[in-house]
Order: structure tokens, then sequence, then C-alpha cells
């Protein structure tokens, strides 16, 4: 069942369930915080949350359903965020397309921003589609179109080879998971090596890798919001709750690659990918041998459209690992030429 609700989840039973928390110094801080589920921080449309059971837990979903607002195509397209994004971050891909027909559906996963934190959980990409696919039966949609950015690339990706018949296309905006990190040689990381990093996190250590990995060195202050967003939740009241669903998803990144199964999907697949952006996870303890190897989206975006088999590539040359924040407009502008290539208005 779809229900509205609001509510703060208390964030001590985690630090009873895991006393390695209990460690955790509370420290002063200036900026904005928000509660675990991101409670304080403004959605761009109306917050609706998705209620069901996954693993013996009662959890909730997050999401936004905006309809279209322009002349209805009877079409949905569904949004996936990436690891340091959420669903708001969408919103100017949400008003574009809303406004050119779609109904657009826009989750924040489970351990992701408006949605529950579990005190443990066991994370795939399997189980972050099947509880998708849920929300979408909730809400009646029988197809759609995928949309996934960053890590929510490679969601989208298992979810497209989950569940076939209900994609009708599939389009990935600098996806991770082009290379499968691991086989290059970085070395792994404990999910308690991940916790303990994800407790340092900081509004200035986000803007600077964003800075430095996502936009070639370049920054836009309309970005400075969803550093707040991510900065705000890591140091709220949830935060040894934020930090331990992170690390857990870090881990489910890291050893779950998608790269090998890229020739498998069977629907149109569109890569948008800013040839900028250097993202690789793993990048900052890798060896300078390994690292010189990693992240570079002008070649990956190249390589792996070959791998897919009715893929089509579209290439940013001077944008970064988030060209729908970027540039929107050219970035719309290509979305929405493939899509109604795709699905032409009769």
């Amino acid at each position: 069942m779809s229900v509205t609700i609001s509510r703060w989840l208390p964030s001590l039973f985690l630090t009873a369930a895991l006393p390695l928390f209990a460690h955790a110094a509370a420290t002063p801080v200036e900026g904005p915080a928000y509660g675990p589920e991101l409670q304080g921080f403004d959605y761009p449309y109306t917050l609706k949350h998705f209620a069901f059971q996954s693993q013996g837990k009662s959890l909730q979903m997050g999401y936004m359903d905006v309809a279209a607002h322009g002349k209805a195509n009877g079409r949905t397209v569904v949004l996936m965020h990436g690891k340091l994004f959420c669903a708001a971050t969408w919103d100017s891909s949400i008003k574009t397309l809303s406004e050119a027909g779609y109904r657009v559906i826009a989750p924040d996963q489970i351990g992701f921003c408006t949605s529950s934190k579990p005190d443990n959980y066991q994370y795939s990409f399997q189980q972050l589609a099947t509880n998708t696919q849920q929300l979408l039966k909730a809400l009646g949609i029988q197809k759609a179109t995928l949309l996934g950015h960053s890590t929510g690339g490679m969601l989208a990706t298992r979810y497209a080879l989950m569940f076939p018949e209900q994609v009708e296309e599939l389009a990935l905006v600098n996806p991770i998971g082009l290379e499968d990190w691991k086989a290059l040689g970085v070395p792994y990381r404990t999910v308690d090596q991940w916790y303990e990093r994800e407790l340092k996190v900081s509004a200035q250590g986000i803007r600077e890798y964003q800075r430095t990995n996502f936009y070639d060195g370049r920054w836009k202050p309309e970005f400075d919001r969803w550093v707040d967003m991510l900065a705000g939740l890591s140091k709220g009241p949830g935060k040894t709750q934020v930090a331990w669903n992170s690390a857990l998803i870090y881990d489910m990144i890291f050893t779950q690659p998608v790269y090998y199964e890229f020739k498998d999907l069977k629907m149109p697949t569109l890569l948008l990918i800013g040839t900028t952006d250097t993202t690789a996870i793993g990048k900052d303890i890798a060896s300078p041998e390994v690292k010189a190897k990693m992240g570079h989206y002008d070649v990956l975006g190249k390589q792996v459209a070959k791998l897919i088999p009715q893929s089509t590539l579209v290439e940013f040359s001077r944008l970064g690992h988030a060209p729908q924040m970027e540039e929107p407009t050219q970035f719309h502008q290509a979305l929405l030429g493939w899509l109604n290539k795709n699905n032409p208005v009769r």
C-alpha cells in the first residue's frame, strides 16, 4: 500500500544493535542538520511513502509521483538516483519530463535520503530492484522507461536484466559500474572500514570530492544545496544509521558489478556520458598504477556502448558526472530526442 506519512525514526536503536557505533563522538557542526529520513529538507514535489515488508522488517520508501503536466502520452519514466544523490536532485528532469507528457516516478532507495535506514539489511542490486518493482506494482505501473544516474545506472541495469518485459527503454547517465574496480586491482575495504570513513563525512569533503571527480574542477553555486542535503543527513540525529547503511551500500557497489552483463540487455539503451567524469569507487586507496586506469568516462562510454546490443551513445564533451544538473537544457534535449525517436508522437 502507499501512504503519505511523516515520521522520525530514533537513532539510538542502531547504537544498541551495533556497539561499535557508541564510539562515534558527537562534535559541534555548522550548517543544516536533517533527520535520519531527511526530515527538514524540502523536496520539489509532494513526498509520499510506500510501506512494505522486506527481510523481516517494516520499511518505507520515500518517492515522488508527478503526473504529466503537458499532453499526457500514457508513458512513465522511473528515475533512479546515484549514491551521492537523492530523488530530489532529479528536480529539473522531473519538470522537463512531466511537461513533455510523461508520468514521473522518483523514489529514494532503501538506505538513502527519505527512506528507511535499517539496523541491518542484505543490500543487493537485486533487492533494491525488487523493492522498486513492488512500488511500481502498487502504483499500477506495468511498463516504464528507466533513467538511472551513477549508482542508479547500476540499479537500472540490474532491474532491466531482472524484469526485461517491464522495461520499455533504458537510459543511463554516467553510470558507475562501466568497469569492475576489484578486477582492476583496487583493494577491498571491509564494511567496518567504510563505516569509519562515512562517519567522517563533511560538507567540505563532499564538495571537494564532487568538484574534483564529478565536475573536472568546476563548481556552480546551485550544487551547494545538494552538498548541504548530504552533509546535513550525515550530521543529524541519525548519523550513525546513515553512516552504517552507506557503508553497506558501498560494499554492495564494489562487490556486485553489472559490467559483465551489459551484453544481455534486450531493450533500446541510451548512454548519456559526460566525458570529463573520473568517478571510480576505491580510487583513493588504489595504487598509482591502478588509479591511472580508472574512471576514464571518455573511453568507458564507447567501450560499453559496443557491449550493449541496442545502444545509442551521446557524449557531452565538456560535462562531468551529472550532465542533467550541469547543463540541463543540453541534457534534456538529447534525452527527449532519443525518447521521441523510439516512440514518435502519433
